[in-house]
């Protein structure tokens, strides 16, 4: 049996991590209706309320303010036609939704629903770099602008948003401030008092959790979300159905290790990504990296790969290395990725980009041997007839 490629694909999802399993099978072995009056659901009752604390404690927040939901666009749609929906009933006159150019399809798309209704949605120009420009932001949001929507860090290039000065921008005209931190949560700090955000939206599985399960935060002080789920109306009627308690325990989990790793993490994952560059460059792989000027998560690299074409070296190397080009989210549609297109990016150097995460649990020898293969190929290619594909 062949050994399992290198995962550089950390952007995507990362593995789940080894203290989200344990406490996932404990759940499991006493299953049990966290809302049942009897003593194993006071048990899965108090592993949810374990679980909220501990994503709670991640991001700086109170409990009570953590909504479960499947996943980080559920998160999302809430906070986006929730707040719009729970605005409207409230005969709020506000028309105006504010968006980066280079947010998450799950942001982008509830958006533009909204737009079909009649609002109006402001599109926040990124500079080259791909950070929102701030006197744009500023020229853009105004009294008019019921809610903004910012993520924390993009997660094609893994570029980190001035989120703080972008709330700010947002409050002092009234607008109420989302971030999607689906990317940003687990491997850098993220505060949402510190912030000021009203809401934040969190996958588990891009924390080392397990898939299937997100939160989102929503802010004490802030308007509440009409629900998108109706029945049993757990979790205070803003989100119903029964609460999936082994994936609670497991994001509760993955949330706590995260958080103590914080650091370690971090410097792991620069320290790997530095390893990377440096291997490939002496390796004689031509490349330049997409986010070389901007503040970019620990561990990220965006690449663009000279005289190749990423689809074709992300085929190549996939018995040896996964990684990937573009969002994973919209993989096996040829075209354009449309963060880079924000960012200006030549089409043909589009074309050639990889992104790369290097994650917790990976090693300087996992990273030497992806090196190695990503350079094989791309040098396999170049001297097959007609070389690589442009």
């Amino acid at each position: 049996m062949s050994a399992a490629p290198v995962y550089l694909d950390g952007y995507a999802t990362n593995p789940l991590a080894q203290e989200a399993r344990e406490a996932m099978f404990r759940a499991l072995d006493r299953p049990a209706n966290a809302t049942s009056p009897h003593l194993d659901g006071a048990c899965a009752a108090r592993a949810v309320a374990l679980a909220r604390r501990e994503v709670a404690e991640l991001i700086g927040a109170a409990p009570s303010e953590v909504v479960f939901t499947s996943g980080a666009t559920e998160a999302n749609n809430l906070a986006i036609l929730g707040v719009a929906r729970q605005a409207l009933a409230q005969g709020d006159p506000r028309r105006r939704l504010a968006v980066s150019a280079i947010e998450h399809k799950s942001v982008l798309e509830p958006a533009q629903a909204l737009a079909e209704l009649g609002f109006v949605v402001d599109i926040l120009p990124v500079d080259r770099r791909g950070v929102v420009d701030l006197l744009e932001a500023a020229d853009r949001i105004s009294s008019e602008t019921l809610l903004v929507s910012v993520m924390a860090a993009n997660n094609e290039t893994g570029v980190i948003q001035p989120i703080s000065d972008l709330s700010a921008i947002a409050h002092d005209r009234g607008a109420l401030f989302h971030c999607d931190a689906a990317q940003a949560a687990g491997k850098i700090a993220v505060d949402v008092v510190e912030w000021d955000v009203d809401y934040l939206s969190l996958s588990a599985h891009k924390l080392y959790g397990p898939m299937g399960v997100g939160a989102l935060f929503v802010a004490a002080t802030a308007l509440p979300p009409q629900p998108m789920m109706f029945g049993g109306g757990q979790q205070k009627g803003m989100r119903s159905g029964t609460e999936p308690t082994p994936l609670l325990a497991g994001f509760g989990a993955a949330a706590r290790v995260a958080g103590e790793r914080l650091e370690v993490d971090a410097h792991h994952g620069q320290a790997l990504a530095a390893r990377l560059v440096s291997a490939l460059a002496a390796r004689q792989v031509r490349f330049s990296l997409i986010t070389m000027d901007a503040p970019v998560l620990p561990g990220g690299i965006s690449l663009s790969i000279e005289g190749a074409i990423g689809e074709d070296v992300v085929d190549r190397v996939a018995d040896r290395v996964s990684l990937s080009t573009g969002s994973a989210c919209t993989a096996g549609q040829v075209i354009p990725s449309h963060v880079l297109s924000a960012m200006n990016i030549d089409p043909k150097i589009m074309r050639s980009v990889v992104r790369i995460f290097c994650g917790r649990y990976l090693t300087a020898s996992d990273i030497d041997l992806a090196a190695t293969s990503i350079a094989d190929v791309v040098a396999r290619a170049r001297l097959a007839p007609g070389g690589v594909h442009q």
